[in-house]
């Protein structure tokens, strides 16, 4: 079991399971070969020893922690979600956005390795 897998069990992890594990899904599909790990308490992918991707329930909302340089190359497409210097919002009562996390992964994994 990883160690996201492992984080998805915890209590903490409980009340929002469904839209945890969607989250995990999607980015474990456009990240299959990236080491997975625990930093600063949430789920976290890595490429290139380099954090691509960190997300985490919140109370009224999943958070996405892509880093800052996707929040600004995306920010047209992010207007519709609350965002900060390095977090993406997304409400629990509508659909991930799928496309844009996958543009968004992209974008971040070119970043490290190019």
């Amino acid at each position: 079991m990883s160690p996201i897998q492992s984080y998805l069990t915890t209590p903490a992890a409980a009340k929002h399971h469904t839209e945890l594990v969607a989250m995990y899904d999607l980015l474990k599909s456009l990240l299959p070969d990236a080491t997975e790990k625990i930093s600063y308490g949430m789920p976290a992918f890595y490429v290139a020893g380099k954090p691509v991707i960190y997300f985490a329930a919140a109370k009224r909302h999943l958070g996405l922690y892509p880093t800052a340089s996707p929040i600004v190359h995306f920010a047209d497409e992010l207007t519709a979600y609350h965002t900060s210097k390095g977090a993406i919002q997304l409400p629990y009562d509508q659909p991930l956005p799928e496309n844009l996390i996958a543009a968004i992964v992209a974008f971040r994994v070119h970043e490290i390795t190019d």
